[in-house]
């Protein structure tokens, strides 16, 4: 139960997931107004990293070369890497098929933490409610590419995005020593110079024409400025404060904000299968995650 020290802390990352929950349908809306993945990134991460400037400290470098290394795994872990895997797969699935695989972040995190922090325990608990959870990902799977006929490759895509945002989780507790906005700045950096090799093999398509349409800059901004941001910002917070179990034990509330918005919005059809494998996810994830308490 939060104490009055930590409930902030807490409401701030309930705040964010509600947030991320909603940038699958964001992202999926601009995807079928022709924007590419890596374009959608390239744009969403160069205003975050604009807008943050005028407020983070002006320092360009870590104090060590080893520690600036750590910023560049942390921009493609939690930046390029991330989102290309992501957005691609939100164009190929279903953006609730996306959310809920992305929901086991927490579990792949919590077995990292295991091999990296030696300190951490394998429980009976995390065993079982990992099982349950990676079950629920194989009725979402199932559902998307046999019922629904998507190309499962999409779902592939999602487990690599989990799995970069369970290391970026794992990265960032070797950045507790720097101020917030300025690891959150340097992810956004990195994460925009670690983008730019794959425009080699396929060259960004600037249509301002498209660009300059209200919904697609209103999205845009919604990306860039709310969810990456000030999103980022708060969520390095709330791990510093809270911890790296706790605070990603939050995600599971995603998937039913991804569920919701997804129909309401771009009006995906959710599955019984689909509900079913949300709650075995959400059901997995809560019971694995609980060690963390």
């Amino acid at each position: 139960m939060a104490t009055k020290a930590t409930f902030w802390y807490h409401l701030m990352a309930i705040f964010t997931v509600v947030v991320w929950g909603t940038t699958f349908v964001s992202t999926k809306v601009l995807i079928n107004y022709g924007l590419s993945p890596a374009e959608i990134l390239l744009y969403r991460f160069t205003l975050a990293y604009v807008c943050i400037w005028f407020i983070s400290p002006r320092k360009l470098f870590a104090r060590s070369l080893k520690e600036e290394l750590i910023f560049v795994a942390a921009g493609l872990s939690g930046g390029s890497l991330y989102f290309l895997t992501e957005n691609t797969a939100l164009g190929i699935t279903l953006a609730s098929n996306v959310s809920l695989i992305i929901s086991t972040a927490p579990i792949l995190t919590a077995f990292l933490s295991l091999l990296f922090f030696h300190k951490e325990r394998l429980t009976s608990q995390l065993i079982y409610g990992s099982l349950i959870a990676l079950t629920g990902v194989a009725f979402v799977v199932f559902n998307g590419s046999f019922i629904l006929k998507i190309n499962p490759l999409g779902d592939l895509l999602t487990l690599t995005a989990a799995l970069m945002w369970a290391f970026y989780g794992i990265i960032l507790r070797y950045l507790n020593n720097y101020p917030t906005l300025f690891v959150t700045r340097k992810v956004f950096f990195y994460g925009v110079v670690t983008l730019l090799p794959f425009f080699i093999f396929h060259p960004i398509k600037f249509d301002s024409e498209v660009l300059l349409k209200p919904v697609v800059l209103a999205n845009l901004f919604f990306l860039g400025v709310v969810a990456s941001m000030l999103c980022y910002i708060l969520w390095t917070v709330t791990i510093k404060k809270l911890g790296m179990l706790r605070t990603t034990n939050y995600i599971y509330v995603i998937p039913m904000v991804t569920l919701l918005a997804s129909s309401l919005v771009i009006h995906e059809h959710i599955t019984l299968i689909a509900l079913t494998g949300s709650v075995l996810i959400l059901l997995g994830v809560y019971m694995a995650e609980r060690r963390s308490k």
